[in-house]
């Protein structure tokens, strides 16, 4: 009798872990088909676009957007294919403003089998456009087989990302610093000025029991004012499974827009060595 009821217990336990598992993926689906863009009729997608601003003296093209702004929320776009399948996809992100009006698209261009035998330490391209399909920023971090260890990142064995605005300019670099176990980076314009600093938490993780803000500060080269602050964003239960990351990103308005520029690109920086390992893991 005993073993009766303890089969059947089991049996008991197993059918309520498959309902928790399908109720989870239901949600987990619902939630995908929710960020897919729906179409107009006509193939045309329905978005509000910020409006275009007037030109600035000095300013990049395309920048003047950002010489107007004091927050970005940059919001990864889930893939319907990685959540069936775990097969890397290149990744994209809607940027919008604190009114939710997009700003710009950021596209990933990297190589297919990278994405799949390297995962976050492939290399890669980052081409941002404006609402006219214009590129005016491309951030760039090439493939390191060695980097990504914090205890000898000086040098050649750290990440480094080159951003240009326009597509050819060079404005400046993020450099993955020397550290004993906390992600460290450093901004610097196109003369190699040391701009800002950030370092990562302890244990930048989150889940469904921790879903607090893990904020990346960025302070000037002191260390001892804090110009601008990155936050990766709790995104929902559709993190477990995909790279749906959400970061926001405020500055001064008087920000120089071609740091503006550069902060923005460390978001994409950030993305990759941290959070893509993490949601990567997930699907496995």
């Amino acid at each position: 009798m005993s073993t009766t009821n303890g089969w059947t217990d089991r049996q008991a336990d197993r059918q309520t872990m498959n309902e928790c598992v399908s109720d989870l993926m239901c949600e987990l689906l619902h939630m995908t088909m929710a960020n897919v863009v729906t179409a107009q009729p006509g193939g045309k997608e329905q978005m509000q676009w910020m409006p275009a601003p007037a030109s600035v003296t000095g300013c990049p093209p395309g920048l003047e957007y950002l010489a107007q702004l004091d927050q970005l929320i940059v919001m990864q776009q889930v893939s319907l294919l990685e959540v069936l399948t775990a097969w890397e996809v290149r990744n994209k992100f809607i940027v919008s403003n604190s009114m939710g009006q997009q700003v710009y698209t950021a596209t990933e261009e990297s190589d297919m089998c990278m994405r799949q035998c390297c995962g976050p330490s492939r290399g890669f391209m980052m081409h941002i456009t404006d609402n006219n399909g214009q590129e005016i920023i491309r951030a760039e971090r090439e493939f390191k087989c060695c980097a990504g260890c914090c205890w000898c990142a000086n040098g050649h064995c750290g990440w480094e990302m080159r951003v240009e605005a326009p597509v050819g300019t060079v404005i400046g670099f993020i450099r993955q610093r020397q550290s004993k176990w906390k992600m460290h980076l450093a901004v610097y314009d196109d003369q190699d000025n040391h701009l800002f600093t950030t370092w990562a938490p302890c244990c930048p993780c989150q889940g469904i029991c921790c879903t607090d803000d893990i904020n990346f500060p960025f302070t000037d080269k002191g260390g001892r004012q804090v110009v601008a602050n990155m936050a990766k964003q709790w995104a929902g239960l559709q993190e477990l499974v995909t790279d749906a990351d959400r970061f926001s990103l405020t500055f001064p308005p008087s920000l120089d827009v071609k740091q503006k520029a550069i902060l923005f690109a460390s978001v994409f920086m950030v993305d990759m060595m941290l959070f893509e390992k993490k949601e990567k893991k997930n699907r496995r």
